[in-house]
């Protein structure tokens, strides 16, 4: 495998969600788009555990500041993570996603957005969210919408906010991508949320701003209102959260080819109609994302087989008729400690660990 693209698809296929192939050669056109030769090799040679410029210098045995100016360059283009701190900045090779796609907000256009969402339907939509463990979850938005229960802090959006001292806004890279491509929903922009040093990446980066979390509670209560699904990374302590549409997020779309949606998320809800209070209005047809409730005879019903339990069907409800329940004991999900053992459980699971 002498091409250099190849290699680097090769590469991004051995990270955490992968990176299929296609007969069509399309994700070849992709890469060639974000990365020029030289940041091809490059990217070759970077680990995705965090390293100083001397640290890599002295593993390729190349000049520390040449390799410290290659590095910030692709970190600025969405290529490499950054971190940085007072006593050193370090960089790291990210997969496609969550990471190079979502990198991409400030530059993507619409030849990018033509060939990523080419690729989306040839390949990556069947993949991203076809293993055991997801690289996102879906929560309710607060407690209150299962009240009857005890709620884990990682199963309740407002508690997940509470606990970021650092986080940033920024505009949802799937529908962006969407309207470049013609298509998609007219459903708020600015909706995505980025905590700790993935919020100082996005700002250092011109793809976001700092917000509090007052403000981030509020963007999550209009998202909600507005039909989004919140959809933090799967992980216990999570580097973002997303408000997804079904028409757009990549991760429900190829939830939505799933034949069980419901297995594939990993929520630890469901919807529940009560018939007596039910009136048939349709409201909680028009909320679902991923097409999980019907109303066939006057009363909604919801596919179990379907159903993500996000709630936005109970929040709107007029007569209170939509309940959310959770389900029992042995079926509840615990979600990995960290972002790290995440990736690591479903890179082990597509066979790549």
């Amino acid at each position: 495998m002498s091409d250099v693209y190849e290699r680097l698809r090769q590469r991004l296929d051995d990270l955490a969600t992968g990176f299929p192939e296609t007969e069509q050669k399309v994700e070849l056109r992709l890469l060639r788009r974000l990365f020029a030769d030289d940041e091809a090799e490059f990217f070759l040679q970077m680990s995705p555990m965090l390293e100083t410029p001397a640290q890599v210098a002295g593993r390729l045995n190349r000049p520390e500041e040449e390799v410290a100016g290659q590095m910030e360059a692709m970190a600025k283009k969405g290529l490499l993570f950054r971190l940085r701190r007072p006593d050193a900045v370090k960089y790291a090779a990210i997969p496609y996603v969550v990471g190079i796609f979502e990198f991409q907000l400030p530059r993507i256009d619409a030849e990018v957005a033509r060939d990523m969402e080419e690729y989306y339907q040839l390949a990556f939509g069947r993949t991203i969210q076809a293993n055991k463990t997801p690289v996102m979850r879906t929560v309710p938005v607060n407690r209150e919408l299962v009240s009857k229960w005890p709620v884990a802090p990682y199963d309740d959006v407002l508690e997940i906010l509470e606990e970021q001292k650092t986080i940033a806004l920024a505009d949802c890279i799937c529908r962006k991508t969407a309207r470049l491509n013609g298509r998609g929903c007219d459903k708020p922009l600015e909706t995505c949320m980025l905590f700790g040093s993935h919020a100082d990446y996005y700002v250092e980066n011109g793809m976001g701003r700092y917000i509090t979390v007052e403000e981030a509670k509020a963007v999550a209560k209009r998202s909600q209102e507005a039909g989004l699904v919140m959809q933090p990374f799967n992980s216990q302590k999570v580097g973002g959260m997303c408000s997804c549409c079904g028409d757009c997020c990549g991760v429900l779309r190829s939830l939505k080819l799933q034949p069980k949606p419901a297995e594939a998320v990993q929520s630890n809800y469901f919807a529940v109609v009560d018939e007596d209070l039910c009136t048939g209005c349709g409201t909680c047809v028009e909320r679902c994302q991923m097409e999980a409730v019907a109303v066939p005879a006057d009363v909604a019903v919801v596919d179990l087989d379907r159903c993500i339990g996000c709630g936005l069907c109970v929040t709107t409800c007029p007569t209170e008729a939509m309940r959310l329940e959770r389900k029992a004991d042995e079926a509840l999900y615990v979600p990995p400690k960290s972002g790290m053992e995440t990736y690591i459980n479903i890179a082990i699971e597509r066979g790549k660990l």
